[in-house]
């Protein structure tokens, strides 16, 4: 029997000055789109593969180079040259160059040196590439497929605020916003409502389909967990300090037009559970005493390590798991992002985080990943009390300390040496928050004001942002600093030559606090002076009582002969 005859036509296609016939796929598609039973189907389909893998072949033998491929051969060498750059950055060691060796006391620079310092780093430099939807039409048909299920399925009622309450978180847009007023009217809940508020005001609630009654539920075990160890300072106070913080860096810069919705839904998460489940001690403490959570995490970032494992495992609750209507690729992202956030919180971490961006920034086009630029941000709001006004600084101040003295007083039973500035009886208030703004806070938020105004100047025509305040009184060593803080946000004439200024307010705040503090050193010196003086005066009575002559007693004896020699003088 014979076969009839086929007959092909052979055509070429061209990508990008590659030419190829196209004989075989032609072929392989006509037998692929006739009818035929399964074991047909499968012959045909591994036809196809075969017959696009020769034609692979067959084009890469009569390629020939074009104009196009060697100028995609130089963008790829010169970004690949670059992403090198960056990743030496990240793995140079961080070290502790900013603070001289005469600039603060020994036990401060101990404590900056312990603290904000660490002896191995790793840094992984992530895609900013992120799931698209394939067209408008298919995202438009999503989302009002989403819009109409949410709906049906959201139609229970939302949580009822209290007047107090509500009156309060009328102030959540302004820089120092006052946690310890709100947790009297909130009765001890501030995250019920903060966290509530924030979340429903970024429309999180409904673009992530989140349940009233499941939000609500999980932000109770959220403000339990931060309660657990009743806490001077890493408390739900904290938590809520550190969230607002975000909100305004998020609202009030206009970061949020940088960012999807689900990566300022991680955002506020990270800053909400960047410290869940804190015991009150610090990761030094942990590995010296040999803690459980040590044990766990091999000494490593001990308790952020514990914060996000913590926070996650409250969200495979069912009860409780706000993240249910995520898909796959979607719970990925906001975890890794999630992860990255909390860890970089480490303290250890702080001047590699610094010399990272500040080396990134000094390129001639640099490409900031939105992790790390997240990360900063958090560390930033999490630093950030010093940058607020004085009353509230001043008790945040007292709080952390006596978190750290609690410490100390365990490292005391346990017979482990103190940890710097937790001794009561030798700590330095002022001069230990002065080392903590000069080399701490007040580099973190310049280098996080730089990192956004470079990110924010291409969106700076469609950033709507509320004006700056008025400026107020300041001394005249303070005014550049109050000009700074001060730079207008309005957009009445943007040109390509003007710089994108964000505000600042933190700069009057930080030039404040610091003058505070250095009064207040003046006078802990001079209270140290007299209470020395008056120790030494009742240890000499102390000795004079016990019949032990002390150096002035018997300096004294020697007044009789002076007062002799005297008369005998006068006498001749």
């Amino acid at each position: 029997m014979s076969t009839p005859a086929t007959t092909t036509t052979t055509t070429s296609t061209t990508v990008k000055g590659i030419a190829a016939p196209v004989t075989a796929a032609a072929a392989a598609t006509a037998i692929a789109e006739r009818p035929a039973p399964l074991a047909s189907r499968i012959r045909s389909i591994s036809f196809v593969i075969v017959a696009m893998s020769r034609l692979r072949r067959e084009s890469s033998r009569q390629s020939v180079i074009t104009v196009e491929l060697i100028q995609f051969i130089i963008q790829y060498r010169a970004k690949e040259t670059q992403e090198k750059k960056k990743r030496r950055l990240a793995d140079e060691d961080d070290e502790l160059s900013e603070v001289q060796p005469d600039a603060v006391p020994p036990e401060v620079r101990e404590w900056l040196a312990s603290t904000f310092t660490r002896q191995m780093a790793t840094s992984r430099i992530r895609s900013d590439e992120k799931p698209r939807f394939r067209s408008v039409a298919h995202a438009i048909r999503a989302g009002i497929f989403v819009d109409r299920i949410y709906r049906r399925v959201s139609s229970s009622t939302l949580m009822q605020f209290p007047p107090d309450v509500v009156k309060l978180l009328k102030n959540l847009d302004d820089w120092t916003f006052d946690v310890f007023a709100l947790t009297e009217a909130a009765s001890g809940q501030v995250i019920k409502y903060v966290a509530y508020d924030l979340l429903n005001r970024y429309g999180a609630m409904h673009k992530f389909k989140i349940s009233p009654g499941v939000l609500e539920t999980f932000l109770n075990r959220v403000e339990e967990g931060y309660c657990r160890f009743r806490n001077p300072y890493h408390n739900n106070l904290h938590a809520v300090d550190v969230m607002h913080t975000m909100h305004y860096c998020l609202c009030n810069t206009g970061l949020m037009n940088w960012l999807t919705d689900l990566e300022i839904f991680a955002s506020l998460l990270a800053a909400l559970l960047h410290d869940f489940e804190h015991t009150g001690t610090t990761n030094n403490f942990h590995v010296m005493s040999g803690s459980e959570t040590a044990l766990l995490y091999n000494d490593r970032a001990v308790l952020e390590n514990h914060h996000v494992s913590a926070s996650f495992r409250l969200m495979r609750e069912e009860d409780a798991n706000i993240l249910s209507h995520l898909s796959r690729d979607e719970y990925k992202e906001l975890r890794t992002l999630i992860i990255d956030m909390v860890l970089a919180t480490d303290m250890t971490f702080h001047f590699q985080q610094l010399k990272i961006m500040r080396s990134l920034l000094t390129l001639q086009e640099p490409t900031i990943d939105k992790s790390k630029a997240l990360s900063l941000v958090l560390h930033c709001c999490d630093i950030s009390h010093p940058a607020k006004h004085w009353d509230v600084h001043h008790r945040w101040t007292m709080l952390l300390l006596e978190e750290f003295f609690r410490q100390g007083d365990l490292e005391k039973e346990l017979g482990l040496p103190f940890s710097p500035l937790c001794d009561r009886k030798s700590t330095l208030v002022a001069e230990s928050q002065i080392g903590f703004i000069d080399f701490i806070v007040d580099p973190s938020m310049t280098i996080m004001s730089d990192m956004l105004e470079h990110i924010l100047t291409p969106l700076a025509p469609a950033i709507k942002v509320k004006p700056a305040p008025l400026p107020e009184e300041n001394s005249d060593n303070d005014a550049d600093d109050a000009k700074k803080a001060t730079c207008s946000m309005t957009r009445k004439s943007l040109t390509t030559s003007s710089k994108f200024c964000i505000n600042k307010p933190w700069l009057a705040c930080l030039s404040e606090n610091k003058k505070i503090w250095k009064e207040q050193a003046i006078k802990d010196a001079e209270a140290r002076a007299l209470a020395a003086a008056a120790e030494a005066a009742a240890e000499a009575e102390a000795q004079a009582e016990g019949g032990v002559k002390p150096a002035a007693e018997e300096a004294g004896s020697e007044e009789p002969k002076e007062a002799t020699a005297a008369e005998s003088a006068a006498a001749n």
